[in-house]
């Protein structure tokens, strides 16, 4: 069975390495992996992971279409071999990591324990900060472990989802968070799971991009998500830019997603098979190298940016920002009641 993962990279050679272990040791067996514009050694990281045989990788420096970098190379990605030949396809961003909770925590393990899915949907849980100001070259799964609670009433953006499917043709298109253009007349034999185990009604098959609220949609699988890491490098990945659209990230981005509510260290049990992985890369002469060369870089880079009046006043509100509480129901029911008027949000 071959199961491909899709990503797309731009200055994320610090984290590379401890990302490709985790998801190997998860049990994926091939990853596709599409580098921008890169400054800090990335694309030549991917170059030689290529010639070692861990992945595919193609250079997507542009021009991109009008939807965006990412769009662009999931366009890409859907006319590869690589795409055309996978069992199970799951595209990703570097900061997601996908953690299994039933059997041994691997792929074969969630397949099997839900063997009608055509398609699992794995929704994010959302992981803050930490108050951890300074970035540090360790694993991002030792440092940040506090995170959103299992059941979670509002934002709609703590209970998105990625979605794990069966590359069967009912789908044609790769998309960030679930596949694209449907083959309408096969729409019936789709079976779509949450991540709790639950069947999913129709809407999944067609448009949602966010799970239920107010309930656990981890039971099984769910896809821990590291969207803010040390606060330096916060500053980066402002200035770095979203993969799929111009909009800005500032401080907003920054509360709806900075929950320490709970503690989550479930995702380490795979310890044990990912870290001899994750010290095969290092090893590599030349892998070790970029990577020490990539680190290098980001701490550069933070000392660029504090140059800059914007990225200062930017990292003078992250010190002062307090982790984001969990809205309560009944605040949660007011927001949705609002929601449900057109503010926000519509499935696409």
């Amino acid at each position: 069975m071959k199961s491909l993962v899709i990503l797309t990279l731009r200055n994320e050679g610090a984290f590379l390495l401890e990302w490709l272990a985790h998801h190997r040791a998860v049990g994926f067996t091939d990853f596709l992996v599409f580098s921008n514009d890169c400054q800090d050694g990335t694309d030549m990281m991917l170059d030689r992971l290529a010639d070692l045989g861990w992945l595919s990788h193609i250079r997507n420096d542009g021009p991109h279409d009008k939807g965006g970098i990412q769009f662009t190379a999931l366009k890409h990605a859907d006319r590869t071999d690589a795409v055309r030949d996978a069992d199970w396809l799951l595209p990703l961003d570097i900061d997601e990591f996908v953690n299994i909770h039933t059997g041994d925590g691997t792929l074969p393990a969630l397949l099997s324990a839900l063997p009608e899915a055509t398609a699992i949907t794995l929704t994010w849980r959302l992981f803050g900060n930490g108050d951890v100001v300074r970035y540090e070259d360790r694993p991002v799964l030792e440092i940040f472990t506090g995170c959103a609670p299992t059941v979670i009433h509002w934002p709609w953006r703590a209970v998105m989802f990625k979605t794990l499917y069966r590359n069967d043709g009912i789908y044609a298109k790769l998309g960030v968070h679930r596949p694209r253009s449907p083959d309408r007349t096969r729409l019936t034999d789709a079976r779509w799971f949450d991540g709790a185990g639950r069947e999913l009604d129709n809407r999944f098959k067609t448009q949602r991009l966010f799970s239920d609220y107010g309930r656990d949609n981890h039971r099984l699988v769910q896809l821990n998500h590291y969207p803010l890491g040390a606060m330096e490098s916060y500053l980066l990945k402002a200035d770095r830019g979203r993969a799929n659209r111009a909009q800005a990230l500032g401080l907003d981005y920054w509360v709806e997603r900075n929950y320490d509510a709970e503690r989550d260290t479930s995702i380490r049990r795979l310890d044990p098979l990912s870290a001899p992985l994750r010290a095969e890369l290092h090893g590599d002469p030349v892998l070790g190298d970029l990577h020490r060369k990539a680190v290098e870089w980001r701490k550069a880079r933070f000392d660029a940016l504090m140059q800059q009046e914007p990225f200062r006043d930017l990292f003078t509100r992250l010190l002062m920002a307090p982790p984001s509480r969990p809205i309560d129901q009944p605040t949660a029911r007011l927001l949705t009641g609002f929601a449900t008027r057109g503010t926000s949000p519509r499935d696409p």
